[in-house]
């Protein structure tokens, strides 16, 4: 059994695996390059980056209705349960756990969190997913950081990584973050949902393939591929 990424806007992933749906972060409404609702997902498990309200996104109602298990650092994992969410796991940087589709560790990332409400978010996180058909390395939004080759160590075969600068790595620091990283394959995320992160995803990839060793997928929200 395979491990099937989609893409579903923004830096919204949903990863089918091991019998399992995993969210990535499910910010569908308000987002004007989501092509689904978030009343049409289900999941067993929701991981948050950070507080932001692109990144918490739908995440409270998709857990309350499906029962979701949500993973996010630890005031994050406070915060849900203030909003009702009785199922969820906190963690923190550099601290891993397994689940029953693979291993979570959370990495740093260069970034903010405070919550919708004015409430601390904790720390921002990237996202290192260890699963049985191979490693994840979901950058969420940050900038770049040399550490990212220490990540790379991992042996990670897709990298999803932030292009749409302004917020976040542009398109210039997400080939140096490859390079870093020396993932199997990359794709970029957080770019084109407003003009101010508008950029040329086809123009990255060009130099992904010129700069780096690592093969770039670059997908239309709603298209997905095959780990």
């Amino acid at each position: 059994m395979g491990t099937k990424v989609t893409w579903l806007g923004h830096a919204t992933y949903q990863i089918e695996t091991a019998g399992k749906t995993i969210l990535l972060d499910p910010f569908l409404t308000g987002n004007p390059s989501a092509t689904i609702s978030a009343d049409s997902l289900s999941a067993e498990a929701i991981i948050v980056s950070h507080g932001h309200g692109d990144h918490v996104g739908d995440t409270v109602e998709i857990a309350k209705r499906t029962s979701a298990l949500v993973i996010a650092n630890f005031e994050i994992a406070e915060w849900m349960q203030k909003q009702g969410v009785e199922n969820v796991h906190p963690q923190h940087i550099g601290g891993a756990h397994q689940y029953d589709f693979g291993t979570i560790k959370l990495t740093i990332a260069h970034h903010g969190s405070m919550l919708p409400d004015g409430s601390n978010g904790g720390s921002p996180c990237g996202i290192l997913l260890k699963l049985a058909e191979g490693t994840i390395y979901f950058a969420a939004d940050t900038g770049l950081f040399y550490d990212m080759t220490l990540i790379g160590e991992e042996g990670v075969d897709l990298a999803i990584l932030p292009i749409g600068d302004n917020f976040t790595m542009g398109p210039e620091e997400s080939v140096k973050a490859t390079k870093f990283i020396s993932p199997k394959r990359v794709t970029p995320m957080h770019y084109n949902t407003w003009p101010l992160i508008e950029q040329d995803a086809v123009a990255w990839a060009e130099q992904i393939k010129a700069q780096t060793t690592a093969e770039p997928v670059v997908l239309e929200p709603g298209e997905s591929f095959e780990l």
